[in-house]
């Protein structure tokens, strides 16, 4: 197995063996969560896989789908470029971040090239092992003060300013049936997403004593 592959596959592995992560339930979505993410208004889960673009960047696709068992569909949560954070940390609204597809280990990346369907501005998985560049940071918006786990939100890519969007495109061959995924300049309902599947990190200690002593 190279060093991609041992890079997508040991946290998983590791979490589930040590038991530090929980499944579902309310709470904050936090850093070094695994998830999925549903397009609220299409019904779609952000996908991607090791198919190229046959324009614009010619990097590796990123589109959605319809089905929920679908294992291309993973996203590990983590800090901005060149930044940490910390695991089981919350992720506040606001707060730029980095999502890593766990099959590939490609960023999730925006640049002003035009998407192949629609022509809005591309999205695509960029990078090797987790690392790429500042184009793979996007900002959580997001009502209150954490990303909370059954809540709608939207993402807004920190350099270009586009939200994270679907808008109904369909591809064909070789990804017939798959939807396009863009970013849009501007804000509607077709930018809204939601944490579905996941396997949830617990929220840091230090998170914890900190809401426990604002409730007193």
């Amino acid at each position: 197995m190279g060093a991609v592959g041992r890079w997508v596959l040991l946290p998983v592995l590791v979490l589930t063996a040590l038991g530090a992560a929980v499944r579902g339930g309310p709470g904050p979505v936090t850093c070094g969560s695994v998830v999925k993410l549903l397009n609220v208004r299409h019904n779609v889960r952000l996908h991607s896989h090791d198919v190229r673009y046959g324009s614009g960047s010619g990097q590796q696709s990123v589109t959605g789908v319809s089905a929920a068992d679908d294992g291309n569909s993973y996203w590990r949560v983590r800090g901005r470029t060149a930044a940490v954070c910390e695991r089981g940390t919350p992720v506040r609204c606001g707060q730029a971040i980095r999502l890593t597809h766990l099959g590939t280990g490609r960023n999730l990346h925006s640049h002003r090239f035009a998407s192949p369907l629609s022509g809005n501005q591309e999205v695509s998985a960029f990078g090797e092992a987790g690392e790429g560049d500042y184009l793979d940071d996007w900002t959580v918006v997001c009502s209150g003060t954490y990303w909370a786990r059954d809540s709608e939100v939207r993402f807004q890519h920190t350099s270009t300013d586009v939200f994270l969007s679907v808008t109904g495109e369909q591809y064909g061959r070789p990804i017939h049936g798959q939807k396009e995924v863009h970013g849009m300049a501007t804000s509607s309902q077709n930018n809204y997403w939601k944490v579905m599947e996941g396997i949830f990190m617990q929220p840091s200690e230090v998170f914890k004593a900190g809401q426990y002593h604002t409730e007193l």
